[in-house]
């Protein structure tokens, strides 16, 4: 199933790869997807709130009006509609066709935005598209993908000069990333936490969900792996970006 918006100038084409496949039933297409991910984002506590707007804040720093952004797990688009008045035109692609109906709704009829259900690790854009990819909030650990993959298709869909951005929580957030988490599962939208494996970094619920983080030499790890010098920064004590600009 493909949803989309076509652009008025066609600034990005669907290529001969099939970017459907290899779409696997994962835990957020399962259980986080649509009405019950935008649950948790209005739940979050307030130090995560400040960490969720000062993520978008530092991207919207990286972008400008003549970019053309793809967004890697969009969801229900909370992200797109933070850019799509700051940049000529965004893409976003999801696994989940739940969430990427509501993001259909939620952003509205602009011809500047495109939505796809596609696997970030097998994109169905040609080479060198995009001026800016994204994948926030912890999407690289979330995706449950090769990470090495995931790190190869985006800089292939980034234009050479254009600037690719990754993040994942910074350690010293934990306290409150926890807090979340419970939060999630009180409500019953994750698993009861399962406390005697929810450390270093990973928080395991008893209902098979999952999530790690990536720390500045994993990130570094996969840039050289991908042919790519990064650049790390923290960014409100609460995020660490990869960012590397497209060889």
């Amino acid at each position: 199933m493909l949803l989309s918006r076509s652009f008025r100038k066609r600034e990005i084409r669907a290529s001969r790869r099939d970017g459907r496949r290899e779409i696997l039933p994962g835990y957020y297409s399962q259980h986080l997807a649509a009405e019950r991910l935008k649950a948790c984002y209005d739940l979050a506590p307030p130090r995560t709130k400040q960490y969720l707007e000062a993520e978008i804040s530092h991207v919207l720093g990286k972008v400008s009006s003549e970019h053309v952004v793809l967004e890697m797990g969009c969801g229900y688009g909370r992200i797109i509609d933070r850019l799509k008045g700051a940049v000529k035109a965004v893409a976003g692609i999801d696994t989940s066709s739940e969430s990427l109906l509501m993001a259909r709704d939620f952003l509205g009829s602009a011809a500047s935005i495109r939505l796809a259900r596609m696997n970030a690790v097998c994109l169905g854009f040609h080479d060198r598209v995009f001026d800016v990819t994204l994948c926030l909030q912890n999407g690289i650990s979330a995706f449950a993908v090769d990470k090495a993959r995931l790190f190869q298709e985006a800089i292939r869909a980034t234009k050479p000069g254009g600037l690719v951005l990754f993040s994942s929580y910074s350690a010293r957030f934990w306290p409150h990333r926890l807090e979340w988490f419970e939060a999630q599962s009180a409500h019953g939208l994750i698993g009861p936490i399962d406390y005697e494996r929810t450390k270093d970094g990973q928080i395991v619920c008893k209902d098979g969900f999952s999530a790690t983080t990536l720390s500045a030499g994993d990130f570094q790890s996969l840039a050289a792996q991908a042919g790519q010098v990064p650049t790390i920064v923290e960014v409100d004590g609460s995020s660490l970006f990869c960012e590397m600009r497209v060889k």
